[in-house]
């Protein structure tokens, strides 16, 4: 089969590699009908690039069409249309049980102390062949996919394997009431997604912080308020904004792409390109972030409010203003998303409507063989992209 595989640093291609087959009891085949790019694949140019080895199947939003299932299966058909979550999770463990499902104790990755193993996503995450391909082996299929129904594009579902849940637990975990204020970093695919999911979740007012005209627009058009990155502090214009007080949640979902802090992202480079028995090391007990987005949201949030993170960050030693955090008596909440704690509801509310505006989200549907120009044009947001599917 085709898939896209990890060459090296800004280094993707397709290639032929071998067709997945059934492991486990608990195993499915899928034939992969569409499959996304997400912004947490672009941290594996740089910053997670000791963790992977050439050659790794990348890609962890994909949806597609049941083609062979394991003895264990019961609730699947062949046949089925699923969108899988790009967490592996079991559904019973303790974790599991708890809704904890990123957190899943059948599938966490010890050798690193991590959680739930991902889709294509490094040797930290179990380096589990991903879902950029024509077909992906599904670990724990007895619990994983979600079966969408026939009749609508893949788009309307394709999003509930990761940034619509992302989206909507980062706005349930800012603390989100009636009428209050919600400012969102970034407006990428899960900012905007996060703009409808606040406004949903009963949010009177959302700001929205980018630097990228199209994504601007597209918020506005959502019914945000916006503020242009290049205008100044953007802090201290959300306070402004709300009679000096700040908003009562904040939302980041930018995470360690942060514009900002020139130092860290050359510390972050020279890091990533290491040889591995260094640099994994030097990541897991040393890595920093660039923090301009998070300094920003605990700078901006009102005393008493919440941030809420929903992008990804992975340094071990990243200063954070403890005092600031201490004396505004923030809350603060975060970690993966615990995807099928929200995908009953959600898929409930996508069958019959849109209402988080997925139809149009996609800015470029591509094939499988131009994966390596839409990862460049990806983080490079040119062209006006905002979010690309690709057709394998």
């Amino acid at each position: 089969m085709r898939a896209l595989t990890w060459q090296g640093l800004g280094d993707v291609r397709v290639e032929e590699v071998p067709d997945p087959r059934i492991v486990d009891p608990t195993d499915a085949i899928v034939r992969v009908t569409s499959t996304a790019i997400c912004g947490s694949d672009l941290h594996l140019y740089g910053v997670l690039a000791p963790y992977l080895t050439p050659g790794d199947i990348i890609g962890h939003e994909f949806m597609g069409v049941v083609q062979e299932l394991g003895a264990n299966v019961s609730n699947l058909s062949v046949g089925d249309r699923v969108v899988v979550p790009f967490t592996i999770s079991c559904g019973k463990c303790w974790m599991c049980q708890r809704g904890l499902f990123s957190q899943c104790e059948t599938t966490q990755v010890r050798e690193y102390d991590k959680g739930a193993s991902l889709f294509g996503y490094t040797s930290l995450y179990g380096q589990v062949p991903g879902g950029q391909a024509e077909y992906v082996r599904v670990p724990h299929a007895d619990f994983g996919p979600i079966k969408v129904p026939e009749g609508l594009p893949d788009e309307r579902f394709l999003f509930l394997s990761d940034i619509l849940p992302t989206a909507w637990q980062g706005v349930a975990y800012a603390d989100v009431e009636p009428g209050s204020t919600v400012a969102i970093l970034g407006l990428g695919p899960v900012g905007q997604l996060a703009v409808r999911c606040a406004q949903e979740q009963g949010a009177g007012r959302v700001i929205g912080v980018d630097l990228v005209p199209e994504r601007l627009e597209r918020a506005r058009r959502l019914g945000a308020e916006v503020i242009d990155l290049g205008d100044g502090d953007v802090a201290h214009t959300l306070k402004e904004m709300t009679q000096g007080r700040g908003p009562d949640s904040v939302v980041d979902a930018v995470g360690m792409e942060a514009h900002g802090n020139p130092v860290a992202k050359r510390i972050i480079a020279m890091a990533s390109r290491l040889p591995k028995p260094l640099a994994q090391p030097a990541i897991e007990k040393a890595g920093i972030d660039r923090l301009d987005a998070l300094h920003t949201a605990i700078d901006a949030v009102r005393r008493g409010g919440t941030v809420s993170l929903s992008g990804v960050y992975g340094g071990a030693i990243d200063p954070m203003p403890l005092m600031t955090m201490f004396d505004k008596g923030i809350t603060m909440r975060m970690g993966q998303c615990n995807v099928k704690r929200w995908t009953a509801d959600l898929l409930e509310k996508l069958v019959d409507s849109d209402p988080f505006g997925v139809d149009d989200l996609t800015t470029h549907h591509l094939p499988l063989e131009k994966a390596p120009e839409a990862y460049k044009m990806f983080q490079e947001k040119s062209d006006g992209c905002i979010k690309v599917v690709l057709t394998p």
